[in-house]
């Protein structure tokens, strides 16, 4: 199929920004630097993702050789089958020519550690070539897509910019645009769609973990962030990746949507999604964010922390945290569980100042274990700077991160392929 008449059918599924509605008022919060919209909003009906669209899909495709990038969220009506079939798995008894699988962080099947080195490999299911795209190398090669024509991209994302997936996003649209291939995103709703938050990346500071210049928390889709980097010649060298959405169906930006698969193994929870942006920068730090415990990113603590009320003790879970911060060692700290359940509804729910609070009440020296990575994460040295500063100084970092969202969102407004609000 022409990618003319591709554009044609992607409008048609409800993608089309002539169909979209106007821009609702955004609510600021300076003091946290987030801006978000007016309620969480309930979808009216199942909301129907884009890798359930095989009728979209399989034509589009044709019989060329396809690479699809896949994880253990990529099932299909896996929030109503108790057995949910892989995508991989799918489009193989469809007929479809898929010849090998791109494996992010995680792994394909999705049973690998954060952070963890993929390796090259077969899939036992399939008998399909695994191509990491987390370990000596984030990008496919060229020889990789030398027998490809499309790459297919599905995966759940949760909508923070150190969340990899969006940077193995960007690095496969490059590639595909250097070998003269073609990018099909299947979209799915972003957990954190309803608010945009966070310092902006610096360019000084580009690396894996902020890969785009955007805010910590985008609030867009993979789809929207795919347009986005096409229309702001963000690919190296002017490039432009010959991109195809098929959008979710029955989604709006305030609507609240819990991923039934697990975004990956130290995000269990919709609790731990809502928290995972604002509790993110702990990581460089003596602080745990509760890996090696059954409540990873819902709680935070460390063995010297004063705050006694709540204590837990990270132990090794294979595939999860082999290897977690304070392991064996009782951390006391704070449980962030019923903060995390009220998010969840919440309009708005983003804290950075929980950091700061934490530094305040516990500074030792080298509370930032990995300076370096605490500025990539933050994608600002400001931040790490403003720990201890007086009120002002702090009140005046989020001040001007706010207006860097204002700039955002005005800019993000032309790719939104969802009305933000009902």
């Amino acid at each position: 199929m022409k990618l003319w008449k591709v554009a044609v059918l992607v409008g048609w599924c409800g993608c089309g920004l002539a169909q979209q509605e106007p821009a609702a008022p955004w609510i600021a919060r300076e003091t946290a630097a987030e801006l978000h919209l007016p309620e969480r909003t309930q979808p009216p009906r199942r909301v129907v993702l884009g890798n359930e669209q095989l009728k979209a899909l399989v034509p589009l495709l044709g019989r060329g050789g396809v690479a699809v990038v896949a994880n253990a969220t990529s099932v299909l009506q896996a929030d109503v089958r108790e057995r949910p079939t892989h995508l991989v798995d799918t489009l193989l008894a469809l007929g479809v020519n898929v010849r090998k699988v791109f494996a992010p962080e995680h792994g394909f099947r999705g049973d690998a550690a954060n952070g963890a080195h993929i390796e090259d490999g077969h899939d036992p299911r399939t008998g399909l070539p695994i191509v990491s795209l987390h370990g000596d190398r984030r990008k496919p090669r060229p020889e990789d897509l030398a027998d490809v024509r499309t790459i297919v991209f599905d995966i759940q994302d949760v909508g923070a910019r150190f969340y990899t997936y969006l940077s193995t996003l960007a690095l496969v649209m490059e590639a595909a645009a250097e070998a003269g291939a073609a990018v099909v995103v299947l979209d799915r709703p972003n957990p954190h769609g309803h608010h945009v938050a966070g310092p902006m990346l610096q360019p000084e500071l580009t690396s894996f973990v902020g890969q785009l210049p955007v805010p910590m928390v985008h609030g867009l889709t993979l789809g929207e962030v795919g347009q986005m980097i096409n229309g702001e010649h963000w690919l190296p060298d002017s490039l432009h990746c010959a991109l195809t959405v098929i959008p979710c169906r029955g989604w709006v930006h305030s609507d609240r949507w819990d991923p039934p698969v697990p975004p990956s193994p130290n995000l269990p929870t919709a609790s731990a999604i809502a928290l995972y942006p604002s509790l993110c920068l702990f990581e460089p730090t003596v602080m745990s964010v509760g890996r090696g415990t059954p409540f990873p990113f819902e709680a935070i603590g460390s063995p010297g922390f004063p705050d006694s009320s709540f204590a837990f003790t990270p132990v090794p879970i294979p595939g999860a945290a082999p290897h977690p911060k304070h392991e064996g060692m009782r951390c006391t700290g704070r449980d962030l569980r019923t903060l995390g359940a009220e998010w969840l509804d919440a309009p708005s729910g983003f804290d950075l100042r929980m950091v700061l609070d934490a530094f305040e009440e516990h500074p030792i020296s080298g509370w930032v274990q990995s300076p370096n990575f605490f500025d990539k994460l933050a994608g600002t040295a400001e931040f790490q700077r403003v720990l201890g500063a007086d009120a002002a100084e702090v009140d005046a970092a989020f001040e001007g991160w706010t207006r860097e969202l204002w700039e955002f969102v005005g800019r993000s407004e032309a790719y939104l392929a969802y009305p933000l609000t009902r």
